[in-house]
């Protein structure tokens, strides 16, 4: 296999701290690519869009998918690792999830956007987990997010690292004493 890129996957289920966690990787000089789903729901909510999660799955997969792709394609512009929150692959778990048809198309992107081997994945975390205006799930919602997320990465032959339920500073020392141990 061709040598992947220095891009890291943060993936799990909805309030599991991911997106805590790279902000502190983030203001520890990683760089990084933001989540697709918030960010496509704050901008389908404020132009009246339907390309939500709760009204039209299949158009919110696919802004999912062209985000993260132009994620993937940005990154190659940043020195050093670069860490996702959620990755191409993450696409066709929600879609799982979601019980829809997976695009060929989708399938395909994830077997050539290709990420480091070892992927962190953020197991639920109840005592933690908030709902919010962009966050609707129900922590049975985020299990089973988790559950696709675990079986799409592997199944795609990503070695899965489970993140310790942990303070954020013992959780970013756990991120960077990974990275450095990548293997191409």
């Amino acid at each position: 296999m061709a040598d992947l890129p220095d891009f890291h996957i943060i993936t799990g289920g909805p309030g599991s701290g991911k997106s805590t966690l790279i902000a502190a990787l983030a203001a520890e000089g990683f760089d990084h690519m933001p989540e697709a789903g918030r960010a496509i729901i704050r901008d389908q909510l404020a132009i009246g869009g339907t390309a939500l999660p709760w009204a039209d799955r299949a158009a919110f997969a696919e802004l999912m998918l062209g985000w993260e792709l132009r994620s993937w394609h940005e990154a190659h512009d940043r020195a050093g690792p670069v860490i996702f929150d959620r990755g191409v692959p993450d696409v066709v778990g929600y879609l799982h999830l979601c019980s829809l048809p997976v695009p060929a198309a989708v399938d395909r992107a994830a077997d050539l956007f290709r990420y480091q081997r070892r992927v962190f994945i953020a197991p639920p975390w109840p005592e933690i987990f908030v709902g919010d205006a962009e966050r609707k799930q129900s922590p049975e919602e985020a299990e089973a997010t988790y559950q696709a997320m675990v079986t799409v990465y592997a199944s795609l032959r990503y070695e899965l690292v489970a993140l310790p339920r942990a303070p954020v500073p013992e959780r970013v020392r756990f991120i960077r004493a990974r990275i450095g141990e990548q293997d191409d």
